[in-house]
């Protein structure tokens, strides 16, 4: 998901920086209404090493759980920030989603649990906060951001199978029309269920973990006029520049594909349905691996991860396809095994330790 503050809304959607309050170093905003006070991001007590230790002493399947009360409480001053009316509340976690989300964290492969070790502090769930999935940074004794944890609202994966979920979130950039339909598949039939939606949301999350304080791309807690160069972020410097000044970055591909300044996934469509073809032919001849990863350089790497974890190490199918009058148009597939994402596949294997 794209930055959001000091936040990423789990593969969801971008909002804008604001300015931060100055206040107390805790409020109770959880337990209270709109009118409580907000403290600066970097004042709150989840921000801090010490907070997340004992976590980082458990196994990484065992850092799972209801969001406790002061995650709550951030979450909260987020949005009271950011102007969403949204306040979010603590997850009633039953047994069989419990199993459902455990196992989607146990059954990663071995690499990426290894690597979570030392860069995540948890999953944890709340209900209500706006979006599916939420991830932001931990900073260490000197201020450094190191590490980080995720939040997945369970009552809104509660009744999601993958599929379905996968091809409602693809068909968000595009204004519906008749005659034209968008469908995906993230999985075979058999694990068509609400675990493996689950994981796929969770490893997008967990690629936004792993670019913290690495040289991948710049912090999404920094502004992009903020980012003084870029030129050490290997990954980024594939697809991304930033002029001086400038409050956005830019794609390499924007006079090719400028319909890509376009692409708003999850709220407020600006694509008509009828340039679906036209707009993932453009994709093609870039090195982004997903229409999302073409969003920004936070969500590019994301997606990059998520999808080469997903089909080239777990050997799962990710296709979109997309039928006029019921025929079908066109069939995109992940980009591993072809050209335009060569430079790419060989970053996300070395930082994997696959090769």
């Amino acid at each position: 998901m794209a930055p959001r503050t000091a936040a990423i809304w789990a593969g969801l959607w971008l909002l804008a920086a604001s300015n931060c309050y100055a206040g107390p170093a805790q409020s109770q905003c959880a337990a209270g209404g709109q009118d409580c006070s907000v403290v600066a991001p970097k004042q709150h007590v989840v921000k801090t090493w010490a907070y997340w230790d004992a976590a980082f002493s458990k196994p990484v399947e065992d850092r799972f759980g209801a969001a406790a009360p002061e995650v709550i409480d951030f979450m909260t001053q987020d949005n009271i920030r950011n102007g969403i009316s949204k306040r979010p509340r603590g997850a009633r976690l039953t047994p069989d989603f419990e199993r459902d989300a455990r196992q989607a964290l146990v059954e990663l492969p071995e690499r990426v649990r290894r690597l979570l070790h030392d860069k995540l502090a948890g999953v944890y769930f709340a209900e209500d906060f706006g979006g599916t999935g939420w991830t932001d940074t931990i900073e260490d004794a000197d201020g450094n951001e190191r590490t980080g944890f995720v939040v997945l609202d369970s009552a809104v994966l509660r009744d999601k199978i993958a599929n379905t979920w996968f091809t409602w979130k693809e068909n968000t950039p595009f204004q519906p029309r008749s005659g034209i339909e968008l469908k995906g598949e993230i999985e075979a039939r058999v694990g068509d269920n609400r675990k493996n939606a689950i994981q796929y949301i969770l490893l997008h999350e967990l690629g936004h973990i792993l670019s913290i304080g690495e040289d991948i791309h710049p912090s999404w807690t920094i502004e992009p006029k903020d980012v003084r160069s870029t030129a050490g972020y290997r990954y980024f410097s594939l697809s991304w520049t930033l002029a001086p000044g400038s409050d956005k970055y830019a794609s390499v591909y924007d006079a090719a594909f400028p319909e890509r300044r376009d692409v708003v996934f999850y709220f407020g469509a600006k694509l008509a349905a009828s340039r679906m073809l036209d707009i993932y032919r453009k994709l093609e001849t870039t090195n982004f691996p997903t229409l999302y990863g073409a969003t920004g350089p936070g969500d590019d790497w994301a997606e990059a991860f998520v999808t080469y974890v997903h089909t080239v190490m777990m050997n799962k199918p990710l296709a979109i396809q997309i039928y006029q009058d019921g025929k079908l148009a066109k069939e995109f597939r992940a980009c591993w095994s072809q050209k335009r994402c060569e430079q790419k596949r060989r970053i996300v294997e070395r930082f994997i330790g696959v090769h």
